[in-house]
C-alpha cells in the first residue's frame, strides 16, 4: 500500500457557550482546525484534525500547520501509511519539533492501517480494555459564583469531574475552589487546572488555604522546578500538563517524584504512536493519565476514545469530549456523550465516516 495524496482542509469551529477562558487573561470564543485526508493506491482514507487552542497555549499555530504539512508531505507521498514507525521517522528527519504538524498524519495512517487491518485503532494501540469511560468537564475561568453555577449545570448532564480553570488572582481562585467544593457531591473529582498561571509563591498561598480539601492542583507553575517547589508546600494531589512534552521531560519529572497524574495530549506528542509509547511507560510506572488533545472535533474527539479505550482502566484518570463544546460536525457517528461518558466505537481504524461536504475545498493538495 502506499500514500497516493494529502488533502488539507480547514474549518472554523465556535464555542456553544461563547467563550472559554484560562490562566493570564486568556480567552478563546472559536478556532481554527485543520483535518488532513491522506488517500491510498488501495481506495483506502484515513482522517485526521490537530485543533490548537488558539497560539499562545502551547508551541502550535493553526495557520501554520498547512505549511509544515507541505515541507513534509511530499516526501510522505508513495510511503506505506502502514509503517507508522517508518512515517514517523522520515517526518522527525525533515522537520525538528512541530509536532502538532506531525500528529495528524500520523493519526491518519492509523485509520488506515486499522481499516486495512479490520480492526478498531484501540485494538491495535493494545487492545480494548474499556467500552466507555467517564469525562471531565472543563469549567471556563469567571467569577466564583459563576464557576460553581456552571458546575452544578453540568452535573446535571452526567459529568463527575470537573477541571477548573483558574491561575489568577489567589484571593479569587480560592473564593472559585472553595465556591465549587461546596456544590460538587461525594466521590466528584475537582481538579484546580491553573495552566501554569500562577508564581511559586502565590501557588503556595492557595494550595496552603486548601489544606484538608480533596482536590488535584494541576499545573500551578510554568517550569517543572516552580512546580516542584509549590509540590514541596502541600499534600494534594499534583497533575503535570504543559511541561510533559515528550519521554524525556517524563522522565524528568519522574524521578523527581513532581507529580501524581500526568496530562498526555496527543498533538503536543506528535500523534498516537508516540503518545502510546508514552501512555505505556506510564503504565508500566504506575502514573495515572489524563489523554486528551488540545482541542478539536469529531475527529479529535474519536482519536481520544481510542486511546482511551486501550488504557488500563486503573491508570486512567479524565479525558474530555471536545466534540461537546463547539458548534460543527463533520462525521455524524463520532462518539457521543451519553451520561457523563464516551464509547469507544467498534468499526475498523477511527471508525466514524467523515462527511467530506462539510469541509469544503482543500486549501492544499500533494500528490
Amino acid at each position: 500500500m502506499k500514500i497516493t495524496q494529502i488533502d488539507v482542509y480547514q474549518v472554523q469551529y465556535k464555542l456553544l457557550d461563547q467563550k472559554y477562558a484560562w490562566s493570564r487573561g486568556k480567552e478563546v470564543s472559536s478556532f481554527l482546525s485543520t483535518i488532513i485526508k491522506i488517500s491510498s493506491d488501495e481506495g483506502l482514507k484515513g482522517f485526521a484534525e490537530v485543533c490548537p487552542l488558539g497560539s499562545s497555549y502551547m508551541e502550535a499555530y493553526a495557520g501554520g500547520v498547512p505549511s509544515g504539512i507541505r515541507e513534509i508531505g511530499f516526501l510522505l507521498i508513495g510511503q506505506n501509511p502502514c509503517q507508522l514507525n517508518a512515517i514517523n521517522s522520515i517526518m522527525d528527519n525533515v522537520l525538528a519539533g512541530h509536532t502538532y504538524i506531525k500528529a495528524p498524519i500520523d493519526i491518519a495512517c492509523w485509520d488506515i492501517l486499522g481499516q486495512m487491518s479490520g480492526v478498531p485503532v484501540c485494538t491495535l494501540l493494545g487492545g480494548r480494555h474499556m467500552d466507555s469511560f467517564p469525562l471531565y468537564r472543563a469549567i471556563s475561568q469567571g467569577t466564583h459564583e459563576e464557576m460553581a453555577d456552571s458546575v452544578v449545570l453540568y452535573r446535571s448532564e452526567g459529568y463527575r469531574c470537573f477541571q477548573l480553570k483558574v491561575g489568577g488572582d489567589p484571593e479569587e481562585d480560592i473564593k472559585r475552589i472553595q465556591s465549587v467544593l461546596e456544590v460538587i457531591k461525594p466521590r466528584d473529582i475537582l481538579v484546580a487546572d491553573a495552566n501554569t498561571g500562577w508564581t511559586t509563591h502565590k501557588a503556595i498561598r492557595i494550595v496552603n488555604a486548601l489544606v484538608g480539601k480533596d482536590l488535584y492542583i494541576e499545573q500551578p507553575c510554568h517550569s517543572l522546578e516552580e512546580c516542584l517547589v509549590v509540590r514541596e508546600h502541600t499534600l494534594l494531589p499534583m497533575v503535570l500538563d504543559e511541561v510533559i512534552k515528550d519521554v524525556g521531560s517524563f522522565l524528568d519529572a519522574f524521578r523527581q517524584r513532581a507529580m501524581d497524574v500526568v496530562n498526555l495530549k496527543i498533538s503536543r506528542l506528535g500523534g498516537l504512536t508516540k503518545a502510546k509509547q508514552l501512555r505505556d511507560l506510564c503504565e508500566s510506572l504506575g502514573i495515572a493519565m489524563t489523554l486528551e488533545d488540545s482541542w478539536g472535533g469529531d475527529i479529535t474527539t474519536a482519536a481520544i476514545t481510542h486511546l482511551v479505550g486501550s488504557t488500563r482502566p486503573e491508570f486512567y484518570f479524565t479525558s474530555t469530549d471536545f466534540n461537546s463544546y463547539i458548534d460543527l460536525h463533520v462525521a455524524e457517528d463520532a462518539p457521543k456523550r451519553k451520561n457523563g461518558q464516551l464509547e469507544v466505537p467498534k468499526s475498523p481504524g477511527l471508525g466514524i465516516h467523515v462527511e467530506e461536504k462539510m469541509l469544503g475545498d482543500p486549501i492544499l493538495t500533494i500528490k
